[in-house]
C-alpha cells in the first residue's frame, strides 16, 4: 500500500505569506494583521502592526480559522450565513467562533488543505485580495 505525503505549512512558508500579505496592503495605503494556521488549527504566524485597530488581530485570525474549518475562502460563505443559507443554522460553539467576512483563505498544497490565512484590518474585499495575493507566492 502507498501512501501519499504532503509537505506541511513550515514557519517559512506562514512567514512569507505574512510578509506578502503586508506587502499587498501596504502597497494598497492599508495597515492590516495577519494570521496563518497549519492544517490543525495551530497558530505558525501573526503581525499586527501598531498602527491597525486591535480587533483586527482576533479578526485574521478568526477568518483563517473559518477558512480552516471549512475549507473554503470566506468570501465564498458570506451568503451561507444568511437566512435560508447553507450555513444557517451551523453551531458556532467551536473552539472559536467562525467569521463569515472575506479574507480568509485556506491553503492547499498538492489538493491537499495544510493551514489557512487570515486577514483583517481592510474593508472585506481588500482583506480578501491581501491573502489571495499571499496565497500565490505559495504556488
Amino acid at each position: 500500500m502507498s501512501t501519499t505525503v504532503v509537505a506541511p505549512l513550515t514557519i517559512e512558508d506562514a512567514e512569507l505569506l505574512v510578509d506578502a500579505a503586508r506587502r499587498a496592503a501596504e502597497g494598497a495605503g492599508v495597515t492590516v494583521s495577519v494570521t496563518v494556521l497549519d492544517a490543525g488549527g495551530h497558530l505558525l504566524a501573526f503581525r499586527r502592526d501598531d498602527r491597525a485597530v486591535l480587533i483586527s488581530g482576533e479578526t485574521s485570525t478568526r477568518k483563517a480559522y473559518t477558512a480552516l474549518q471549512l475549507n473554503a475562502p470566506t468570501a465564498d460563505l458570506v451568503d451561507a450565513v444568511q437566512p435560508g443559507g447553507l450555513f444557517h443554522t451551523l453551531p458556532t460553539a467551536l473552539d472559536r467562533p467562525l467569521l463569515f467576512i472575506a479574507g480568509g483563505v485556506p491553503l492547499h498544497r498538492d489538493g491537499r488543505l495544510i493551514g489557512a490565512i487570515g486577514v483583517g484590518g481592510g474593508a472585506p474585499e481588500q482583506d480578501h485580495g491581501f491573502a489571495t495575493a499571499a496565497v500565490q507566492t505559495l504556488a
